[in-house]
């Protein structure tokens, strides 16, 4: 038994025989506390030689077994606290999340950033489409949501005068359960004023970069049985390219909703029928671009109806400034030149939700608050989501995300 790093010895005579006695009734997994002399093995080894001991907590069940390890998956992520008593792989992955955090907070800190804190409970679930929890406060006797995304409120201290701001905090969605997805997941948002999507670029390259060689001690991990080169720059593709090149299509060739509808179903790709045409694009990237991105790759310049919040590019008022980052083939970071235009953005929430049906639960409810806050005036910005999660996923080679999460979300049992 080994107490506080050391070695413990039992002996008939340095405990007394009815101490002694006592040992058989000890399981795996009792904890006890012990006094005695120091002494050192002939290995080495610092050992006490043990004179008196006491029963500190016992096992009531049995632990499994050490050499073998805990092999059920579902019994690992469900009893966390036995796979990190059983497993030795399992302890360090999250020794290394938490490094990996503070690495971007001192990243971000040494940059000026300031770290906030906004609202998990709002009125409206805004900042993404996404599917809300909903709870009820009793005493305000009011309908609240759990918070979707960090961006609005973040974006109104951007308004009232901090120009670096940013917050690492967890964030709801009432959709699926995948080896990407988990409800309840850990976000890094930042927004920058006097910036736009390129400087969001750099920061991402920077940052991913300079955590990886702080946290590993080099920019290429690996994942799988690929090796993943981080260093700057990156690729980037242009998205119209990219679907032109891993789907067969051109979407601008389908400029409503019915007609890249039709074009998709003979690809043979099952369509809902609920979903726009910015969602049917972001499905024609999941299916054919999204996998054959596996070395760090932004995609760069989105279809307006995809990203309602970005800016967008001079000279052409369907394309927006928006990127999303991909490396193996998992999207890792998404960013926008902040829409600056309240009376623009007011429109665009509009158009968006008219487009929408009513059964569709994924609606982004439009935030009258925060429309008020542009009308005050919000300078030119970059803002920027990071998946906390997938980034641990990436730099400790895990492959699903209940790997990276203590105590992921589980179906019932």
């Amino acid at each position: 038994m080994a107490l506080a790093g050391y070695n413990c010895f039992f002996s008939r005579d340095a405990a007394g025989d009815e101490k002694f006695q006592l040992l058989r009734d000890f399981d795996i997994g009792d904890f006890i506390g012990v006094k005695g002399k120091l002494f050192r093995t002939k290995s080495g080894e610092i050992t006490v030689q043990v004179s008196e001991f006491i029963l500190l907590s016992k096992s009531l069940h049995p632990l499994p077994e050490k050499w073998h390890g805990l092999a059920d998956i579902e019994k690992r992520y469900r009893h966390r606290y036995l796979d990190l008593i059983s497993n030795e792989e399992t302890k360090p992955v999250f020794i290394c999340r938490s490094k990996i955090i503070s690495s971007v907070r001192a990243f971000l800190n040494q940059l000026d950033f300031i770290e906030v804190e906004t609202p998990v409970l709002q009125a409206t679930a805004g900042g993404a489409l996404a599917r809300p929890f909903l709870t009820n406060h009793h005493a305000l006797d009011r309908e609240l949501y759990l918070r979707i995304a960090l961006e609005l409120y973040l974006k109104r201290l951007i308004v009232g005068g901090f120009d670096k701001v940013y917050e690492i905090g967890r964030v709801f969605r009432n959709e699926g359960i995948s080896i990407k997805h988990n409800p309840e997941f850990t976000m890094l948002e930042c927004y920058q004023a006097y910036a736009d999507y390129n400087d969001m670029m750099k920061l991402v390259e920077e940052m991913f970069s300079t955590v990886a060689v702080q946290v590993t001690g080099t920019t290429t991990v690996k994942c799988g049985e690929e090796n993943i080169n981080l260093q700057p720059p990156w690729q980037r593709l242009i998205l119209r390219d990219a679907v032109k090149k891993y789907a067969g299509l051109d979407f601008e060739d389908y400029p409503d909703t019915d007609s890249l509808r039709k074009k998709m179903e003979q690809m043979g790709i099952s369509v809902d029928p609920s979903k726009d045409r910015g969602r049917l694009i972001d499905e024609l990237i999941s299916t054919y671009v999204e996998p054959n991105l596996r070395q760090p790759t932004f995609l760069v310049d989105y279809p307006v109806e995809m990203s309602p919040l970005a800016k967008s590019k001079p000279g052409c008022s369907n394309i927006v400034e928006r990127f999303e980052a991909f490396i193996i083939g998992i999207e890792m970071a998404n960013s926008f030149t902040e829409l600056n235009n309240p009376l623009e953005q007011e429109e665009r929430f509009h158009h968006q939700l008219e487009g929408r049906v009513s059964a569709d639960k994924e609606e982004e409810v439009i935030d009258d608050d925060f429309l008020l806050a542009l009308e005050y005036g919000m300078p030119p910005t970059g803002g920027l989501g990071v998946g906390i999660d997938r980034l641990v996923m990436l730099l400790t080679n895990q492959p699903s995300i209940r790997d990276v999460i203590l105590f992921p979300q589980l179906k019932t049992k």
